[in-house]
């Protein structure tokens, strides 16, 4: 698909992004298992909850708007921040060293979801697509709010 207007970008981005949340609910599994630290495996967990409500909340966005259509397409950048994660998880042995890698691979992954999410909301809101714009804030929320839970748990440790 070629991107030539406003529209075209929010479609590409929203199904780029929702491409991403589906690599999350596959790797967060993982993380959990990884880490040693409980409030850390309890913060991964509770992101995944957030994730698998994060898709239905895109799920939502498609469906009230008769013009958006997803594209079938991959999340190249969430592959690579997967990738990294597995390479960690590798490389180091059970313990704080992996807790505190895990935690930076994590919040590369907030940080992409932050930064989408914040593009779709104003391409929603300059193509006039207010629920689209209401249930992303909402996803974009979340985020934020698992960005500085995951700051709290390594300044704690």
């Amino acid at each position: 698909m070629k991107v030539k207007t406003l529209l075209d970008l929010f479609i590409h981005d929203l199904s780029d992004v929702y491409s991403a949340e589906k690599q999350i609910t596959r790797a967060l599994p993982k993380l959990i298992r990884a880490a040693t630290d409980e409030k850390l495996k309890a913060a991964f967990q509770q992101h995944l909850d957030e994730t698998q409500g994060q898709i239905e909340r895109l799920d939502q966005v498609i469906d009230a708007h008769d013009e958006l259509r997803l594209l079938r397409m991959k999340c190249h950048a969430l592959e690579g921040l997967v990738e990294e994660a597995q390479e960690l998880i590798e490389a180091t042995e059970a313990g704080p060293v992996r807790d505190a890698g895990l935690i930076g691979a994590a919040q590369k992954v907030e940080h992409y979801e932050i930064a989408t999410y914040g593009t779709l909301i104003a391409l929603a809101i300059k193509l006039q697509l207010g629920e689209a714009a209401n249930l992303l804030a909402a996803t974009l929320e979340e985020e934020k709010s698992t960005d500085k839970k995951l700051t709290s748990i390594a300044e704690k440790q």
